[in-house]
């Protein structure tokens, strides 16, 4: 093989290397909750959430129907901001440090981790 082509093959092969994404990291450990539906009350957990992606609590995603989640505990690695509403909109209500939790006063519909 000529000299070229050989820097030409190389050069293509660093470039799909560099293309390739990244898995995406995640929070390790379990974020839990607490709801109220029409059983009474209900206990929920995400086992280790996508970090830097707003997930919505889907039990109590609709305001119009269901009542805020309430009681985080982070039992996760990366700290987590809680949002009242759904699709992390609006102000974070608060943020839990990694490995620890609010009372049941704290109200929300969804969290992002760091």
């Amino acid at each position: 093989m000529r000299p070229r082509a050989i820097a030409s093959a190389a050069a293509c092969a660093l470039t799909l290397l560099l293309a390739v994404p990244a898995p995406a990291s995640a929070a390790q450990g379990d974020f839990k909750y607490v709801y109220n539906d029409a059983n009474g009350t209900q206990y929920g957990s995400l086992e280790n959430p996508k970090s830097k992606t707003c997930i919505t609590i889907s039990q109590v995603a609709d305001p119009d129907t269901t009542e805020p989640a309430f009681s985080p505990d982070n039992e996760t690695d990366k700290s987590a901001s809680v949002y009242l509403k759904p699709n992390c909109t609006g102000t974070p209500r608060f943020s839990l440090k990694a490995k620890s939790q609010l009372t049941s006063r704290v109200k929300f519909r969804s969290v992002k981790f760091s």
